[in-house]
């Protein structure tokens, strides 16, 4: 019998979960069993509060728990478990490695998800907090899939194709902006072309991934670029590549067009 496709995006902050996935996750909402599970490590109480937002330093973590299930309400798939971790933002990356890694592995035990989604290496952004709970995540996933059962059949690592931030960068230049310097922290990084195992056209879906995204109204100002308009907006969330982790894609292999491929 198929396995149902099921998904665990594991990532540090919300709105982390708004790039990336969501498309995928909208594509196949119907589908048969389908279940979305979201893991956060922190509030993200550290984090920006735009011009207009009425959150406090103190109250930024509920607040942004609140947009968290705004913005899944908005994108129109609500997941069926969102956990969160408790950690503080910034501080991920001081928790004891093994400690975090257990606590994903007892989630991906219980959930036994076919896919699950984290950072890579880079972070994306080189975020020390997006870094650790990427790492984390790895090594839940490998001691998860040594215990008996189904799913564990795919990881992947969000990525941005080096040609795609070439070409961001260069309108940034454009509009006056500067440039993303991948050396620099919370800038973004970019991977090879080459690297990138699955790439999905999220085109259908779009609109509702910038509905979810707009709902993270404390970072509007670091999720899009001043003066973006919607139609920029619908063009940046169009594709979702990622780099596939497990299992290892085999060179010259063609790049997969969904995240549930061959499951």
């Amino acid at each position: 019998m198929k396995e149902p496709h099921t998904i665990a995006v594991i990532v540090a902050h919300p709105d982390d979960d708004a790039y990336g996935c969501a498309g995928s996750i909208a594509l196949h909402e119907h589908d048969p069993g389908f279940r979305f599970i979201l893991v956060l490590a922190t509030d993200g109480a550290a984090g920006q509060i735009s011009r207009g937002v009425p959150a406090t330093r103190e109250t930024l973590g509920a607040w942004r728990r609140t947009e968290s299930a705004n913005a899944w309400r908005a994108h129109g798939t609500i997941p069926a478990r969102h956990e969160w971790l408790g950690y503080q933002d910034g501080h991920v990356h001081e928790v004891d490695p093994a400690e975090l890694a257990s606590k994903i592995h007892e989630i991906l035990v219980q959930e036994r998800p076919q896919i699950v989604a984290t950072f890579g290496p880079d972070g994306i952004t080189g975020h020390r907090d997006h870094i650790a709970i990427g790492q984390a995540t790895d090594t839940a996933f490998e001691s998860a899939r040594a215990v008996p059962g189904p799913g564990l059949r795919r990881l992947i690592h969000g990525a941005i194709r080096t040609s795609v931030f070439q070409r961001w960068n260069a309108a940034r230049v454009r509009d006056g902006l500067t440039a993303w310097n991948p050396l620099l922290e919370y800038h973004l990084r970019p991977v090879p072309d080459d690297m990138i195992g699955i790439e999905v056209d999220t085109s259908a879906v779009a609109h509702r991934i910038v509905a979810g995204l707009r709902e993270h109204r404390s970072q509007r100002d670091v999720l899009v670029d001043p003066g973006r308009d919607d139609a920029a907006w619908v063009r940046t969330v169009s594709r979702e590549p990622s780099v596939l982790i497990w299992p290892p894609r085999q060179p010259g292999t063609a790049v997969l067009s969904d995240l549930f491929e061959g499951l």
